[in-house]
């Protein structure tokens, strides 16, 4: 019994993994309010999902430098049981505010918004297009 309740919990694990492989990868950013884009480089951060910076754009699509590459703009991130839902948290570099995040996978595009202060504050970060 002991067995069969291990085995039960580890496949649990692994399925809760599988989940969060499919929000690895490169992602678009939809224009932030300075006209701006980016691709976010999401990977396995420990037991949670975490997004940096890897690249920008301009508003023409040009590359650009900033002092954000490099930075991390999701982090705690982690499926929350409900299909292609998760939950952590977010920087906004056009407003350079943290917001507890939910992110929305569906396919190739992932609708990214979050909350500050209890909820009360809300912002949607437009959708994100899968970049690889």
């Amino acid at each position: 019994m002991k067995t069969l309740l291990l085995g039960a919990v580890a496949l649990m694990a692994m399925a809760g993994t599988a989940l969060a492989d499919d929000l690895i990868g490169d992602w678009r950013t939809a224009a932030d309010d300075n006209g701006n884009t980016g691709i976010i480089r999401i990977t396995q951060c420990g037991a949670s999902l975490c997004g940096t910076l890897v690249q920008a754009f301009d508003g023409s699509g040009a590359s650009m430098q900033t002092d954000n590459i490099g930075r991390q703009i999701i982090w705690d991130t982690n499926p929350t049981g409900t299909a292609g839902e998760y939950r952590g948290m977010l920087y906004s570099p056009d407003r350079d505010r943290n917001y507890r995040s939910r992110l929305q996978l569906s396919g190739t595009s992932l609708s990214v918004s979050g909350c500050v202060m209890g909820g009360a504050v809300c912002r949607e970060g437009g959708v994100w297009r899968r970049a690889n």
